[in-house]
């Protein structure tokens, strides 16, 4: 069985899975909180398949970084889509969708905003990573 396939198996009830060579990384947290606390402990996760519940162009850019082999989203933004091709990163989806939506379904998505006009990777992410944490703190 492929990486990416026991991603997809594993995705059940999670909100991320990351698969390599049979270890498999789930979370449950939100958004791309799990792939910026990934990345932030600096775990090495080149070579891993991902299987995500929402892939919009935030969450293609953290792959990217991450050094993901192959993404499946279950629902994927067509600026995702589009950043993972223009990466090489081999991807599938079970919903292609014209943008992310905020959870209020009012708008954008705040991380595909804080991305939208961003190409490189590096840049991306730290751009994720000060719209997160200015979120989360105006939560509490």
């Amino acid at each position: 069985m492929t990486d990416i396939t026991v991603a997809r198996e594993h995705l059940k009830g999670h909100s991320i899975c990351l698969c390599r060579d049979g270890d498999c990384i789930t979370d449950d947290g939100r958004g791309i909180a799990p792939m910026i606390k990934l990345l932030s402990e600096g775990r090495n996760l080149s070579g891993y398949s991902a299987a995500d519940l929402i892939v919009g162009k935030a969450a293609a850019m953290l792959f990217v970084k991450a050094g993901i082999r192959e993404v499946y989203g279950e629902v994927m933004s067509a600026a995702g889509k589009d950043y993972l091709e223009k990466h090489g990163i081999p991807y599938s989806y079970g919903v292609l969708t014209k943008q992310i939506v905020n959870r209020a379904g009012d708008g954008i998505c705040p991380m595909e905003k804080a991305v939208a006009e961003i190409d490189d990777t590096d840049e991306g992410y730290i751009a994720l990573q000060n719209r997160l944490a200015h979120i989360q703190a105006n939560r509490g």
